[in-house]
């Protein structure tokens, strides 16, 4: 990323933060957010541990896809998995993605492999926001929600569909290598095939996706719950459906890489969203940096992790691997 490229994403989460706050009113965000009980604090604090321990172990299944006896072992997957959500804090949401991939090939995995056993781990986890989102609005038809609803699962949905077919369907694959073959560049056509083909082995995998699926539908319940324990110590009175519907939504947008750890559009989407549960913008726009700040606290084990890394190397390489 560049730095003009990173600097626009500042401006924008800041812009957004500032332009939300400022309409909900920042004394009455203030008021909000000082009467927070401590005790549902550390409640949702306890459940982002547990969240965390099962998106590790989600990743470390995926790996089921690499190259005989190149998996790395199992100490340096999790230090690279949770040091990569300690630098996810501080770029866009796909950024530490990106640098977990990277230190994922630099352990001798294949550079295709490695990205795709991050995208599945990515795809997976949004098939599960989607389901938990499909799921709520079946069981909570009674809340007035707008067409935005409807249409940014409409938008996930199409997405996932496109991802399974590529993995599943012979002619989606087949079409996804065309594509591929034709993009500019001799690297990228390389990269873009390699990266179609390692994608399309995990259709041998079927157990595995599943369990990781259903691990991912686990993380998602309890970013919910996160968020409802939050809710509660701000003293909102927004029903546990309410957030069953609207945490998936929020997730989704917090996905779209554009700003830094998904800062201003999740203010956003929060006080849009829970105004339509009859929530006041001031307790909405507290819970969201409530939930910003949870997640930050989630990633600070890998930025211990990081900081008692030799200098230089990140993700050491054990002896008998060099």
């Amino acid at each position: 990323m560049t730095a003009l490229t990173r600097l626009i994403r500042v401006f924008v989460a800041v812009g957004l933060t500032a332009i939300v706050l400022w309409t909900s009113h920042p004394s009455a965000v203030a008021g909000a957010a000082a009467g927070a009980k401590l005790s549902w604090i550390g409640a949702a604090v306890a459940l982002v541990a547990i969240d965390r321990t099962l998106m590790a172990y989600r990743w470390l299944i995926l790996l089921c896809a690499l190259a005989p006896g190149t998996r790395p072992p199992f100490g340096a997957v999790l230090r690279i998995f949770f040091v990569s959500t300690f630098v996810g804090t501080f770029l866009p949401s796909l950024g530490g993605d990106v640098y977990r991939a990277y230190s994922l090939a630099r352990l001798h995995v294949s550079g295709v492999e490695s990205a795709a056993s991050v995208l599945m781990d990515r795809v997976l986890g949004a098939l599960s926001i989607l389901v938990c989102g499909v799921a709520a609005l079946a069981v909570a038809p009674h809340l007035p929600l707008s067409t935005g609803v409807y249409a940014t699962l409409g938008v996930a949905a199409g997405a996932c569909a496109v991802a399974a077919a590529i993995v599943f369907h012979d002619r989606a694959g087949s079409a996804a290598l065309a594509i591929a073959a034709r993009l500019p560049g001799a690297r990228v056509r390389r990269v873009a095939a390699g990266l179609t083909d390692a994608v399309r082995r995990y259709a041998r995998y079927h157990a595995q996706l599943g369990h990781v699926l259903a691990l991912s539908i686990g993380v998602q319940v309890l970013r919910i719950l996160q968020a409802w324990c939050l809710g509660l110590s701000l003293g909102m009175t927004a029903s546990i459906g309410a957030y069953f519907v609207f945490i998936p939504i929020i997730l989704l947008i917090m996905l779209l890489p554009i700003t830094i750890n998904g800062l201003g559009t999740s203010q956003l989407a929060f006080v849009w969203l829970f105004q339509q549960a009859a929530v006041p913008a001031p307790q909405a726009f507290a819970l969201s940096i409530l939930f910003v700040a949870l997640g930050v606290v989630g990633n600070l084990p890998g930025g211990l992790l990081y900081a008692t890394a030799p200098a230089g190397r990140p993700d050491t390489v054990p002896e008998g691997r060099r």
